[in-house]
């Protein structure tokens, strides 16, 4: 019989899922817990955030594009830590609820 998905949540470390969010790309703790409606939602908004940039960053100064390359690398850096806490935040409340 296959795992259910609340096991599988359960069986998953949170800090190995906090970390994959983190370290090498957006969501990757995700595809570790199989969760991939949350994949796919910061998948999507992560692509978002980059044409947004690319959109409103046309025709900037030098000046302007340093500040918005800033703006850009906070919002995927905020994005990250966001998904990594819920990552881990998932993984103990199913653990608690087993």
């Amino acid at each position: 019989m296959a795992p259910t998905k609340r096991e599988i949540l359960a069986a998953s470390a949170g800090w190995v899922a906090v970390t994959l969010n983190v370290v090498p790309g957006l969501g990757a703790g995700y595809l570790y817990q199989r969760r991939w409606k949350a994949y796919w939602i910061t998948s999507a908004l992560a692509t978002t955030w980059f044409v947004l940039g690319g959109v409103l960053g046309q025709g900037a100064e030098a000046a302007e594009e340093i500040q918005n390359q800033w703006i850009g690398l906070f919002g995927l850096a905020a994005l990250a830590a966001g998904t990594a806490v819920e990552a881990g935040l998932a993984a103990k409340q199913s653990r608690q609820q087993n």
